[in-house]
């Protein structure tokens, strides 16, 4: 097994665990860090179109838990 595909399994495994999460703040943390991971998969294979996507899933995810942090803070 080589690093790219050691990072790929690390990313399938954050992204898959993401989605077991009942926490809206830990499954966007968990699938933050999973589509940080194909980012760099992404870019090592040359595959920028799984690079950009998640890419756009990171920001949305940055996003996302912004809001959900001025929630608690509001409420």
């Amino acid at each position: 097994m080589n690093t790219v595909e050691i990072i790929g399994y690390f990313a399938m495994t954050f992204l898959a665990i993401s989605f077991l999460c009942k926490n809206m703040k830990t499954l966007r943390l968990l699938n933050t860090i999973g589509c940080l991971a194909f980012v760099v998969y992404g870019y090592m294979l040359e595959a920028y179109p799984v690079m950009v996507v998640n890419a756009l899933i990171v920001i949305i995810n940055f996003y996302n838990l912004y809001q959900l942090l001025q929630e608690k803070e509001t409420a």
